[in-house]
């Protein structure tokens, strides 16, 4: 699959954002495994996942901003699930393409990216996408990258505050030692981290609205995108054990010399 390129042109300050969501299984229920493929159960209602509710939610406000425009959702799930769709789509999203596909069931983080690439290709593009640093039960944090890459645009990491002047990206990305100041040209992506900003909760009416919002189903064949799944990956998971439990700690009684004591901990550690 080769690098889908575009150039947009904004028409009476209207500005078309799309956002990466992912449904996952409820974080308040325990997880469990597939036996077959050693892979998390991903059965029933999935729901959305909350660091992606944070670019829902920046996408809303920059349309909102520029006077006027689309959301639009793209996501990967089984079983045909769009329950965690339906609550963007009630936050306000216009419309979502979701990726169903048994084909799909072990796919790595450079076919999903490539998988959501499609989908935005899809759509027919947009100004800006938006997608989390990380999913909340995947944690690898390179899909976002990896899409910029496959679609040939620029992209910004960790954008703790987003802005679009003048047509141009302005974003305050997140650093160890506070923040850095970055100017982009559209189209491009961000990732943007939590409290980016405070998402906003569905009403009754857009609950009610988001039944009737289109969700364009496709598999991997129907967007191009051939080897996904395990075969894609090329990696099986062997073996899941379970991690050994933490050791106790030492305890340390205050008898006037206990920093001493701490001090040597620490250097034992290396720390200091």
């Amino acid at each position: 699959m080769g690098c889908a390129k575009w150039v947009l042109v904004r028409k009476n300050g209207n500005m078309n954002v799309i956002v990466c969501v992912k449904q996952i299984p409820d974080p308040a229920n325990p997880g469990a495994l597939d036996a077959s493929s050693n892979t998390l159960k991903r059965e029933g209602k999935l729901i959305l996942d909350e660091s992606d509710s944070y670019g829902v939610e920046m996408a809303l406000q920059l349309v909102a901003a520029a006077g006027g425009g689309e959301v639009s959702l793209v996501s990967m799930a089984p079983n045909s699930e769009t329950s965690g769709l339906r609550t963007a789509l009630a936050m306000g999203a216009a419309k979502a393409v979701l990726v169903s596909d048994p084909a799909l069931l072990g796919s790595d983080a450079l076919t999903t990216a490539k998988i959501l690439a499609a989908a935005v290709t899809r759509l027919g593009g947009a100004d800006l996408i938006i997608a989390a640093t990380e999913s909340s039960d995947g944690y690898t944090g390179t899909v976002p990258e990896q899409m910029a890459e496959v679609l040939g645009l620029p992209s910004v990491t960790f954008a703790k505050k987003v802005s679009v002047e003048g047509g141009m990206l302005k974003v305050n990305r997140q650093t160890e030692d506070g923040y850095d100041e970055v100017t982009c040209p559209l189209p491009a992506l961000i990732s943007v981290t939590a409290g980016v900003v405070e998402p906003r909760y569905p009403s009754f009416k857009g609950i009610m609205a988001a039944k009737a919002k289109p969700v364009d189903e496709v598999t991997a064949a129907d967007l191009g995108v051939t080897l996904v799944g395990w075969a894609g990956a090329g990696q099986k998971v062997s073996s899941v054990t379970q991690a050994e439990a933490r050791a106790a700690g030492e305890v340390i009684e205050d008898d006037g010399e206990a920093f001493a004591k701490i001090v040597t901990f620490l250097e034992g550690l290396k720390v200091i």
